[in-house]
Parts: structure tokens; sequence; C-alpha cells
């Protein structure tokens, strides 16, 4: 027994030695708020991460199914304003807690699922992470190849030595690999620090996809056809395309609503991670897909059909003995989106991996095993993850990934109607940060057992109204309003499960419920030390707290 204890205690992260065994179920030093000294991020570093996010194939990609479904250029391309210009409101709702208080989206969740109750929302966000950690990386793989087929032309005809049961060859399953590896060093890197990762695709990726917009144009002798295509779809038919359309892309932003707080409690100021964000977001999106549509355009016009991804269009151009000056501008293209695709992997969302799932999963693995996991280890168990998972496989059937998608946006917005419900209309903005790391009975955030049940039937509400919409998305006969309201998911989800809770905590108040919206933290914590006190100093009575505020508890 003795080694094990030690082989137990060799893995465990840095911790106070005074702490319980309870305190190292629901915190260490990651989970605490930010220190002041590592809250580093900027207005720009925001503008500079959504660029990041953004200029990925995925979101160069994604109005290639509009297109195909019927709509011309400019029907497709107001979807992308409309969904990424309505997703933004929301994750800047969301974000706000994170930036006034300074903790990431595990411990927000804390306050409207409880304690221990948040552990599943927190679980539904790792695992979304180390998905998309995996399919990124899969397509960061595609960017590899043409690099190296850019400078060795020989790679293209690697033996392959791998079976087919694999799902993959030697050839496409080293160049994932290779990228893989290239990704890791940079999760070893504090969160406070990898903001100095994106500063150079603000720069980097407008410039070069500027040039190949240009390179294809002129190769193309023109803008090709789909510029002058018109919509195949009208009336009801149109109206409902669109509106499918823009839901796609506010469920491809849905993972970064619901975890917001992660980086916006980075944040130097709250006001660095609001404006910077709200505008960000969608003007990136626009232009992304802008560019695009009209590479794509002239795509047709090349090889006579639409090549919608970037990449492939590269592979095209290395055909037939290029000369050296096409090779070396595959390459430079290629490479940069290689960058792009790495530095979106490491933090945090379907478009990114490095901005979207590392960091997200680190922090959410924190939670879910405070004890052993911190966030660099968490980001590398994703990748772990990533890795396991086969993921090439997964993009074989595009359509039954989409579906999987759709319905996984489902659970993470009802997450999202309920914490931002529980922030702005229940609490109105009052925290309590010592009762976040607290497991007594009577604090604010422990309510039954550490599980507040309010939240889970909010949020099981805001999922059940569209399992008829979803059963019918898998092939089964529904009926239209059915489908019409699962085909409004996110609005659905998010705004049942917000009504359903302000409805619950109307009928079971709970404590700490307020009257006025002020965004105070009751528990004085950021006034102590600068917020920079040892985790065994986080307890206190709160009946003594209580009468010091202005929440009134009901």
């Amino acid at each position: 027994m003795g080694l094990i204890n030690r082989i137990i205690q060799s893995l465990e992260v840095t911790h106070e030695p005074s702490l319980t065994l309870t305190k190292q179920l629901i915190t260490n030093d990651d989970l605490m708020p930010v220190e002041p000294e590592k809250r580093t991020w900027r207005g720009y570093n925001y503008v500079a991460f959504w660029m990041a996010d953004m200029f990925n194939i995925n979101m160069w990609m994604i109005v290639s199914s509009m297109i195909q479904l019927g709509m011309s250029w400019w029907q497709a391309w107001i979807c992308v304003w409309l969904g990424y210009g309505i997703a933004t409101p929301f994750l800047v709702l969301n974000a706000r807690p994170g930036a006034i208080f300074h903790v990431t989206f595990p411990i927000v969740n804390r306050t409207s699922f409880g304690t221990f109750g948040s552990l599943w929302c927190v679980f539904n966000r790792v695992a979304m992470a180390c998905i998309w950690y995996g399919v990124q990386a899969s397509i960061g793989g595609s960017c590899v190849l043409v690099m190296l087929r850019a400078i060795w032309p020989s790679i293209n005809d690697l033996p392959n030595s791998m079976s087919v049961s694999s799902g993959t060859n030697t050839r496409d399953f080293l160049c994932f690999f290779l990228f893989w590896l290239i990704s890791l060093p940079v999760i070893w890197f504090p969160v406070h620090k990898v903001r100095h990762f994106f500063l150079a695709i603000p720069i980097l990726m407008p410039i070069t996809s500027i040039a190949f917009l240009i390179w294809c144009i002129v190769k193309a002798h023109g803008i090709g056809p789909i510029i002058h295509q018109s919509s195949t779809l009208h009336g009801s038919k149109l109206g409902w395309a669109m509106v499918v359309s823009s839901m796609s892309c506010i469920a491809n932003k849905v993972t970064l609503v619901t975890n917001a707080p992660d980086f916006a409690s980075r944040a130097r100021t709250p006001s660095a991670a609001l404006y910077p964000q709200l505008f960000a977001l969608p003007l990136t999106a626009s232009f992304v897909c802008l560019i695009g549509i009209l590479v794509s355009s002239s795509s047709q016009a090349i090889y006579g059909t639409a090549i919608w991804s970037p990449i492939d269009l590269l592979g095209n151009f290395l055909n037939d003995n290029p000369s050296k000056a096409t090779r070396f501008g595959v390459w430079f293209i290629s490479g940069s989106f290689m960058i792009a695709q790495v530095t979106s992997l490491v933090f945090f969302d379907v478009c990114t991996n490095i901005s979207a799932n590392s960091v997200s999963a680190g922090c959410d693995l924190t939670a879910l095993f405070p004890r052993f996991v911190n966030i660099r280890r968490g980001g590398y168990i994703a990748a772990t993850v990533g890795f396991a998972m086969c993921p090439w496989n997964l993009l074989k059937n595009s359509n039954e990934f989409t579906s999987y998608l759709s319905a996984y946006s489902v659970f993470l917005s009802s997450i999202a109607g309920v914490m931002v419900t529980e922030y702005y209309i229940i609490r109105k903005g009052h925290y309590n940060v010592k009762d976040l790391y607290s497991s007594e009975k009577g604090s604010w955030y422990w309510y039954t057992y550490g599980i507040n049940f309010r939240a889970y039937a909010a949020y099981i509400a805001g999922i059940l109204i569209n399992v008829v919409g979803f059963a019918g998305a898998t092939g089964r006969t529904v009926p239209l309003a059915a489908t019409r309201i699962y085909e409004l998911s996110f609005f659905t989800g998010f705004g049942v499960s917000a009504f359903v809770y302000w409805v619950l905590n109307r009928v079971f108040p709970v404590v700490g419920t307020a009257d006025t919206f002020e965004e105070i933290d009751v528990s004085g914590y950021e006034c102590e030390a600068g917020g920079s006190r040892g985790i065994e100093e986080m307890n206190i009575d709160m009946r003594d707290v209580g009468s010091e505020t202005g929440a009134s508890e009901k």
C-alpha cells in the first residue's frame, strides 16, 4: 500500500499539503480565479484570437453546402453574416462572468448546476473538444501532405503498408502524425502566454488569402461562374434553406458560446473581452467566407467543377509537372493554412484546435480530475485522445458527422441557456467566489448535495423539445413542426432551458437571489490580497457573509 500511495502522490498536481480529500476533488491552482499578473489579454489579443479561429479550412468551406442547396453566392454570404452575427451576442453574454470574476467555464458552470452537478456539463465539453482536436489534426495532416508534395513530389507515391481496416494509408497517416507532433509543443505554454501565437495570424492569413485569390483569378482569366449563378430556390424553400444555413453557422460556434469564460477569464479588463469579440467574430467570418467563395468560383473556371477545399485546390496545382514558382507558392500557402490550423488546434472549438480545443479540454479536464490534472496535462490528454480515436474515420461520411454536430449543439445550447439565465436574471451579477470552492452545506452553490436539480430539469427540457426533430434528421418520418423546431435547435434549446430554469427558481428560490443587477463578489475574495491567497484560506462561514451583501436571500 505504501508503494501505491507513493505512486498516487507522484501523479498528483502541486497543491497545498493541508488540503482535505474533498477539497482536492473540487479545486487546484488552475481552477482558482486567474491571478492579476496573468490577466494579460488585451482587446487586440481577442481580435487576433478570432482571426486565428476563423482562418481555417472548415470556415473556408462552410458556404459550399449552402450553394449546393441552390442558393446564390450572396444569399449564402448573408447566411454567414446572420449566423455569426446572431451567435456573437450569446458568446459575449456568457463570457461576461469570466471577464468580471476571472474564472473559467467549469467554475462558472458551478453557479448554475452546482459544485458536483457541473461535472456532467464539463464532461460534455471535454468530449466535444477531444473529438474536434482529432478531426482538426486530421485536416491539418492534409496541409502537411500538400507541403511535402511541393518539396518532394515523390511523397505522393509512398508505398502503403497499412491494412484497409485502418481507414487510412501510410502516406496520409504520416502527414497526420507530423501535424499532430508539431502541435504538441504549443500546449506546453501557459494560457496567458499562448496569446502570442495568435498575433502572427492577423498579418499572415489575410495576405496569404488575398494572394491565393489573385493567383486563382489570374489562372482562371476571371472570377468564375459561381458569382453569376442565380438561386434555384424561391419562396418558403429559400427562406427555410437560409434559416437552416444560418443555424449551421451558429452550431459551428455553440461550443465557444458555452465555454466562452475560459478565455474571457484572462482579460486585462472586462471591455477587452466585450467589444473586440462583438465585432471581430462576424467580420472575420464574412471575410474568410467571401474569399472562399471567390476562390472556389475561379476553380470552377479552371477545372470545370468547383473545388471548395483550398488544400484540394492547391493539390491540383501540383499536378502535371508544375514550375518551381508554382511549387513554392503552393508550399507557402499550404504552410500558412497549416500554421492557422495548428494555432486554432491548441485553444478551443469547432473551427480551431489549439485555440479551440486544447485549452478548453485542459480547463475542463482540470475540473473533472483536479487532483491529478492541470491545464497543461489536460491539453496533452486531449491530444492523445484525438490521436487514438482515428479521426479520419469520422470524416469519411460527412453527412453523419454533420448530423452528430447538430445533435450535440442541442446539449450545449441548453447548458448555455441555464448559465446565462443564472447570471443575468436569477442572481443578477452577484457572485460568491469563495463558495465556488466550498463543499459545505448552506453555501450558495451546494444546492442539494452539490447538484442543482432546477438546472438539470431545465437542461433536459431544452433537449426534449428537439428530440422528435432529431429523429426526423436521422431518417424517420416526423411532423413538419418537429422538423422546424429542430432546425431552430439553438434557439429552442437555449430558450426552453432558460425559461424553465427561471420558472423553477421563482417557485423554488435559491440562496443569493438578487433584486437589482450589480456585478459584485459578495465574499470579497478579490479584495483580499489581490485575489492571490491560498486555497485553504477560501473557507468561510456564509451566514456571516449574507448579511453584508446587497443580495436578498429568498
